[in-house]
């Protein structure tokens, strides 16, 4: 059965961890609707791309413009059935959005499934939803996890863990591990003939 289901994106979200979920979910069925606080449908962000190259940080480079296809004002968290929280630098001024923060406790509260990369953790941590969750996400937000109270559990990058409707990973390499677990989650199923 189709979820209806809503990603949280901002200016310089990571393009990957933007355009694949936004893409492969609506793949398989799923209508995803993307948002951005002040934003409209039809208008674009930017994403930035961040890559490894062996520096002590990720480098980021401009990204793509991404359109997005609902008006974040209008949408109403009891209208889906799961959540995304896209990476990138963007969480970093989502979690400073009350909106932003009392969509994600929706979520949480109602034990909905959310699916959450790289940064994205900022913006549960700001929620106050990993008190006692296991979460991974970028090294870097680590020392956030566990002052909310969470376990912050390190994995490769091409990585991720499940923790009751929590699905996470650290970076874009994990697509394939993270949408999997989401879609498992989801309920989501898919059969090869």
């Amino acid at each position: 059965m189709a979820k209806k289901i809503l990603m949280l994106c901002g200016d310089y979200a990571e393009d990957y961890e933007t355009m694949v979920p936004f893409q492969a979910l609506q793949m398989v069925g799923h209508q995803v609707h993307a948002v951005c606080p002040d934003r409209k449908a039809g208008e674009k962000i930017r994403t930035a791309i961040h890559d490894f190259e062996g520096d002590q940080t990720y480098s980021e480079k401009r990204g793509h413009d991404f359109a997005l296809n609902a008006t974040f004002k209008d949408v109403k968290p009891q209208d889906y059935d799961a959540l995304v929280i896209v990476g990138g630098r963007a969480p970093e001024y989502l979690r400073l959005n009350e909106r932003v923060l009392e969509m994600t406790r929706h979520f949480a509260q109602a034990k909905k499934p959310i699916a959450c990369i790289c940064h994205g953790a900022q913006v549960l941590t700001a929620a106050d939803v990993v008190r006692g969750r296991r979460v991974s996400a970028y090294p870097a937000v680590a020392p956030e996890v566990r002052a909310a109270g969470g376990e912050f559990v390190t994995i490769a990058t091409n990585e991720a863990i499940v923790d009751g409707n929590l699905v996470t990973a650290p970076a874009w390499p994990a697509h394939a591990a993270w949408l999997s677990k989401f879609l498992q989650v989801l309920g989501t199923r898919i059969s090869h003939a």
